[in-house]
């Protein structure tokens, strides 16, 4: 044994080295090269199993152990039988003698290695594999270690890695499922149900919970843990019985009894406070095993009434959490629960609500009333925001529920909304009492309204809009009820804000708002707050006046209107937007929002306002004509450079949403109205910030483009509205159109910074102009062409003087991409044939080079906007632009694809495919000529083909794409060969079929083999089933046998496995289980032969 004994000292001081904080990294190189070369050894498994049972060294343990799992799962079918039966037996013999005093992180290790042989060798060659952990289990002194091994085999084989064939992985399944039901009956039966010493199962829910010594806690979570696991892959059946589950829930009342936490506290000593976090945590394990069966949607019959008993026993623990009528000791004894059970309690009524709420309901036995008055306490009672976030996720799930059983039976609705009003309106008060810091003052300051989150808003915008969202359902189900509720707390808040006035002082400076006491600017800003809300509020609930019900809730919503008209109105009147104030880094912002929200608030209501004017139309009503010139007094003060930006787009918003959606035919000549035009068109006036430039022209254009509703073509007033629309935009592009070098002015000198400036101001406006009217009647789009012809020429004109300026081609591209989209018919052929002819000849193979290569993502962006305005031209129906088909095709397989082919980097490639996608999908005939004459003649149609260079260069480029990492472009041009064969049978034509099906399918199958597109298998699976099913015969007998021939690492008998279990299927879910059988296999073959010895003689 002195070998032995030396390699392991050696070995000790290997690894006290390797982990020693002085080792230099070049030294641990070589230490690791020096274990992995003996790990590799035949026999090193001799040296570590003495290692196992003569060290103390945990570094050398773990090690040893490591050697052992390589062994079993890359080398197993190498080793041989004799050895094989030595590493059984010892391995269980070395667990058994010292798992009580092995660290517990190497006592799990060695317990997964016994597993690991057991996943190689179970039933066959190691037939006592798990009858030896029943029998660990069955006896007291090694119960927790048996529960470990059962735990740790649920893991293993129910659901085990690649590195096992198919067969066997279905074998193991099999084989766990005939154990279920002896499992079962052993966790709970013997072990949990002894535990709790009851009598009978039935009286459990009312007797006082045991006390359990350490070691039956211990024991107890290993169990629950084991079930938990056990309840996520095995079917709902016979084997989850009534005692079972009560069994369970007994031990889910662990986590709800503060009592014992409180003893533990009292006691004061250590021991009793690790007990009581120990009985917490057998509550959190029992809901994480009554939450795997509650999320399982499918539920067998005699289930079902499980599911009443399991409802019952939680409606009991719900009742236990949330019972005291005092609001605070609810909170309270929230707050005494371990964190983790109140997020898996939540969740179980999470599951309960969206999975089984609608088996539950019908049962007269189940309290649903009593249950959400439970679920109202336990909600409102959170002691965290996540918690209370949580839980309006249930409500709303609910109030979802609530709709779609009134959408799908209509009858009903008068019952469903009796049955539950008095419950919506009870939740509806309280969440708009939670969003008030009237009545919520203390958590509302804990949100944080600064940081945003991933969704790009801060956790007091999402506190706000998750509570919004529970407001608008419940007035979707109950509209008038909703709104008697809200509409007076508005007006209270609103009394406040338009008591204002009589507190604004002027002062040397300007206005001062005379409200000084400290007392009194809090309650202010306290008011403003919840105003802020309540107008967002009002806003959110604009959709439920408008439609069918216009009519019936014309009054309230009239009421509405009227009020936001008048706050409007008032807070641009007084300016409290600019007023001094005692506290100006709270009131300040407070009064901008407020007047903000009110804006946007008006601004939700604007589809009411459209519907409200062709009514009014009809009607010719002075109120509507009222409101609109009122919001536009309110609005035209706060156009200007002078106001804050939250405010200014605010107004910018509401203005567009009048111009575009409400479209009142006086709107042009309201005076405030006539007063925004001659502000934009002044050349002395200050220019507004961008994006408030930008809305604003949007506003301007709209009213003179778009058609009045409910009025005929003769009386649109075209041309007055022509000749405005001319002189606005004229007036928009007067600097721009100076930049255009003339015969008597070849180029004025400008900084080249100033022109950036006038070509990006003004031709971000025009792209919007354009955007939002490419949907609009031909004679909108007409007119916005006629003042924009000239601006067009002049972009054309200076294209060419700036291809090296990628930032300004970016934009000149961005705004010929949207005039291509939206204006392309008025353009007419000619000029549109030039502009194409322009870019054509910029962009040579240097140019695309250097804004690729060289200019970064700008460079990037330019050559993709080019690519998108062809994808425009190649889409165009009629042969209009048919004539470029070659050149397009041609730049993009001579110019841009050999420059981005082998880049790893994915800009523009996304873009060209999409474009190759739309040559062929809309230029079908262009490869493909096909006369009704010939499919006539043949049945079926096999055409004549032409441009056959071209349309293989393309395919092989979408062939060359498949072998690239990057799988957004993988899955976006599966996609495009996928539709291309639903819509023109791409795979059926015959050069397709002849030289290139077999060769695609090789390539997807190599993708599935090497696992480099995982998350793509099932679309990969199918793309093959249509390839193949195109020509079934060729794929069984020739491809499928030279594809195996062609796969190295597997001998010719693993092959012909390979082969007999593809099954000659072929239906679509067969056949691609084959194709992932066969990938699997494959791969674990290759596994296997990799790890044998040299020189190893197969069978």
């Amino acid at each position: 044994m002195a070998s032995e004994d030396a390699s392991l000292r050696a070995l000790e001081s290997l690894m006290t080295e390797f982990f020693h904080d002085c080792t230099t990294n070049e030294r641990k190189r070589e230490i690791e090269e020096l274990l992995n070369n003996f790990a590799q050894q035949v026999g090193a498994w001799r040296f570590c199993l003495y290692f196992l049972s003569s060290t103390r060294n945990d570094y050398v343990m773990m090690y040893s152990l490591t050697v052992f799992e390589n062994l079993i799962n890359k080398m197993w079918l190498g080793v041989p039988s004799q050895d094989k039966m030595e590493i059984r037996s010892c391995l269980p013999k070395l667990l058994l003698a010292h798992h009580k005093t092995l660290p517990y992180f190497i006592r799990n290790k060695l317990c997964k290695v016994i597993v690991d042989i057991g996943r190689q060798d179970w039933p066959m060659f190691y037939h006592d594999f798990f009858t030896n952990i029943l029998q660990l289990i069955q006896s007291p002194v090694t119960t927790p270690l048996g529960l470990i091994m059962l735990k740790t085999t649920s893991e293993e084989l129910a659901c085990p890695r690649e590195d096992l064939s198919v067969a066997r992985k279905e074998e193991l399944r099999k084989l766990l499922l005939d154990q279920v039901q002896t499992v079962l009956g052993l966790l709970t039966g013997d072990l949990l149900s002894n535990l709790l010493q009851s009598p009978s199962s039935a009286k459990l829910l009312h007797q006082p919970i045991p006390i359990l010594d350490v070691e039956s806690e211990y024991v107890c979570s290993l169990a629950l843990e084991c079930l938990a696991h056990l309840f996520s892959w095995i079917p709902l059946s016979a084997s989850i019985t009534p005692s079972l589950l009560t069994t369970i829930f007994h031990f889910a009342r662990f986590g709800c009894d503060t009592r014992a936490r409180k003893m533990a506290s009292v006691n004061g000593s250590s021991q009793n406070c690790v007990l009581g976090q120990e009985r917490g945590r057998l509550g959190v394990l029992a809901m994480s095993c009554i939450n795997e069966l509650m999320s399982k949607n499918c539920v067998p019959m005699e289930f079902e009434e499980y599911l009443l008993r399991m409802f019952q026993q939680t409606f009991y623990l719900l009742q236990k959490i949330t019972k005291d009528n005092n609001a605070h000791t609810v909170k309270s004894r929230l707050e005494e629960l371990d964190e983790s059970y109140v997020e898996k309690f939540t969740d179980f009524l999470r599951l309960f609500v969206s999975v089984h709420l609608r088996r539950i309901e019908s049962y007269s036995q189940f309290p649903v009333l009593e249950f959400l008055t439970l679920l109202f306490k336990y909600t409102f009672h959170q002691p965290t925001h996540e918690g209370y976030f949580s839980c309006l996720d249930i409500w709303t799930l609910f109030l979802d529920y609530l709709t779609s059983k009134i959408k799908s039976r209509l009858g009903d609705k008068e019952a469903v909304l009796n049955r539950y009003e008095d419950a919506l309106v009870l939740l509806l008060t309280e969440v708009l009492n939670r969003i008030q810091f009237r009545y919520n003052q203390a958590q509302l300051e804990e949100l944080d309204d600064e940081t945003l989150d991933d969704d790009q808003q801060t956790e007091w915008q999402r506190y706000l809009r998750q509570s919004l969202e529970v407001v608008a359902k419940v007035m979707e189900l109950l509209p008038t009820h909703a709104f008697s509720t809200l509409f007076p707390v508005l007006q209270d808040n609103l009394e406040v804000y338009l008591g204002l006035q009589q507190f604004v002082v002027t002062s040397g400076s300007g206005h001062r708002l005379n409200i000084t006491a400290e007392n009194d600017c809090r309650r202010l800003h306290c008011s403003l707050r919840d105003l802020s809300s309540l107008l967002q509020a009002v806003g959110r609930l604009a959709e439920y006046f408008t439609g069918d019900v216009f009519a019936a809730r014309f009054s309230d919503a009239l009421t509405v209107v009227e009020r936001l008209v008048k706050v409007t109105l008032y807070g641009s009147q007084i300016k409290l937007y600019n007023i001094e104030t005692a506290v100006p880094s709270v009131l300040k912002p407070d009064l901008i929002d407020v007047h903000a929200q009110s804006l946007a608030a008006l601004q939700a209501y604007s589809h009411w306002l459209a519907q409200y004017c062709s009514e009014a139309h009809r009607q010719n009503t002075q109120q509507f004509v009222t409101l609109i010139s009122t919001t536009m007094d309110a609005i035209t003060p706060l156009i200007s450079t002078k106001v804050q930006d939250k405010l200014l787009l605010s107004a910018c918003h509401l203005l567009v949403s009048l111009a575009t959606t409400v479209r009142p035919v006086f709107l042009i000549s309201i005076p405030a109205m006539q007063k925004v035009f001659n502000s934009i068109i002044d050349a002395s006036a200050q220019r507004l910030t961008d994006k408030a430039q930008v809305l604003v022209c949007r506003a301007l254009s709209n009213t003179l483009l778009l058609p009045w509703p409910n009025l005929p073509e003769s009386e649109q007033q075209w041309p007055l509205r022509s000749i405005n629309h001319a002189s606005l935009i004229s007036a928009l592009s007067r600097d721009y159109h100076s930049l255009k070098p003339s015969a008597a002015a070849p180029q004025r000198k400008m900084p080249l910074d100033d022109t950036k400036v006038i070509i990006h101001q003004t031709l971000s406006v025009f792209e919007d102009i354009v955007e939002n009217i490419s949907g609009e009647s031909t004679k909108s789009r007409q007119i916005c062409y006629q003042s924009l012809q000239e601006s067009v020429q002049v972009s054309l004109a200076l294209f060419p003087a700036f291809i090296h300026q990628s930032d300004v081609t970016d934009e000149m591209l961005s705004f010929f991409l949207t005039l291509f989209r939206g204006l392309r018919v008025q353009m007419g052929v000619p000029f549109t044939e030039q502009i194409i002819q322009t870019f054509l000849n910029m962009f040579t193979r240097e140019q695309l080079a250097e804004s690729i290569l060289h200019e970064g993502s700008t460079g990037c962006r330019v050559v993709e906007k080019f690519l998108k305005i062809l994808q425009v031209v190649v889409q165009e129906p009629g042969q209009v632009f048919k004539p470029f088909l070659p050149s397009i095709i041609a730049l993009c397989m001579e110019q841009v694809y050999p420059i981005i082919a082998e880049r790893p980097s994915p800009d523009v490639k996304a873009e060209l495919f999409e474009l190759l996608f739309r040559t062929l999908h809309h230029n079908w005939r262009y490869f493909f000529k096909s006369t009704v004459l010939a499919s006539v003649q043949r049945g079926i149609a096999e055409e004549q083909m032409e441009n056959e260079p071209q349309f293989s260069a393309i395919m092989q480029a979408f062939g060359q794409s498949f072998l690239q990492p990057d799988i957004h472009l993988f899955k976006q041009n599966l996609f495009y060969l996928e539709t291309l064969n639903t819509k023109q049978k791409l795979y059926h034509k015959k050069i397709f079929r002849t030289t290139m099906l077999f060769q695609f399918v090789n390539v997807l199958l190599q993708v599935l083999v090497h696992k480099s597109h995982d998350l793509l298998q099932e679309e990969i699976g199918i793309a093959i089933y249509n390839m193949a099913s195109v020509d079934f015969d060729g794929f069984f007998a020739a491809f499928l046998p030279e594809f195996l021939t062609s796969c190295d690492g597997v001998d010719a008998n693993q092959k012909n496995v390979l082969g007999r279990n593809f099954k000659m299927d072929r239906d679509l879910p067969s056949f691609t289980q084959n194709v992932h059988r066969l990938v699997n296999d494959l791969r674990y073959y290759r596994l296997c032969n990799d790890s044998l010895p040299p020189g190893t003689v197969k069978l």
